[in-house]
């Protein structure tokens, strides 16, 4: 097994990250662990110890620490963990208020602005749109549509890097995929920056829904919770199964 494809999994007890980590502990026990220490680049008959947490907040869902023998060297592994149910879907990869967004990527206010427009912080500026809560993009005019496009194709580097890989030193290295349906449960293990060369394939545009495509990540409204407020977050979406073709 390497990181250019996919392996089955034992369907049992494999339904968070937890699990991930404690098959990563066990290793010496468990031909997963063991695919996976190879793929991220080790010798098993040099790796004396495994230790593993799961992290919460960050990129990195899973830290692997390993420790190598008579170097007595402990390297820590990052991995992103994304667990999915079905053959093709979306899942979150990032979600915060405008206002942290602006911060990160220096969002000038009429992007700013319009970016609320759109997950309703503001309420439209027009009678006439399909949802008197909030705007979708197509529904602004044809120059601030521009105006979007304009800020994220310049910044899509930057933005891209940070809503897969993030910042500091529990930024992801590593991307694990898990894909559990009622058949089979498989896995692939890539390098991140595999994932976000994917990712980043293709232009920033506006979709016939009224939502922005940025390469191969939706943006869009959160929605849901209820008509609580922390649905007007703006939030990124990729489909991490896509992984599995990818070389």
């Amino acid at each position: 097994m390497n990181s250019l494809g996919g392996s089955k999994i034992a369907k049992d007890g494999f339904n968070n990250e937890r699990d991930v980590a404690n098959k990563f502990i066990n290793w010496k026990n468990d031909d997963e662990a063991k695919s996976w220490l190879k793929t991220l680049g080790y010798n098993l008959n040099e790796i004396e110890y495994v230790y593993a947490d799961v992290l919460h907040g960050y990129k990195t869902d899973v830290q692997v620490q390993v420790t190598i023998k008579l170097k007595k060297v402990i390297e820590a592994q990052n991995l992103q963990v994304k667990l999915v149910s079905n053959n093709k879907g979306f899942n979150q990869i990032d979600k915060r208020w405008i206002k942290k967004y602006k911060e990160m990527w220096s969002i000038p206010e009429n992007i700013v602005r319009l970016l609320k427009y759109f997950t309703g912080e503001l309420l439209p500026y027009r009678k006439d749109t399909k949802d008197d809560r909030r705007m979708f993009m197509n529904e602004f005019t044809n120059e601030e549509q521009n105006e979007l496009i304009d800020f994220f194709e310049k910044n899509k580097e930057l933005i891209i890097l940070d809503i897969v890989k993030g910042r500091g030193i529990l930024a992801a290295e590593w991307i694990l995929v898990v894909k559990k349906t009622a058949d089979e449960t498989v896995w692939t293990l890539k390098p991140i920056n595999i994932a976000i060369n994917h990712y980043s394939d293709g232009k920033v545009e506006i979709t016939s829904r009224g939502s922005m495509k940025i390469g191969r990540i939706t943006m869009q409204r959160k929605g849901g919770d209820a008509g609580r407020d922390t649905a007007k977050m703006l939030q990124f979406k990729v489909d991490p199964t896509e992984l599995f073709n990818v070389n």
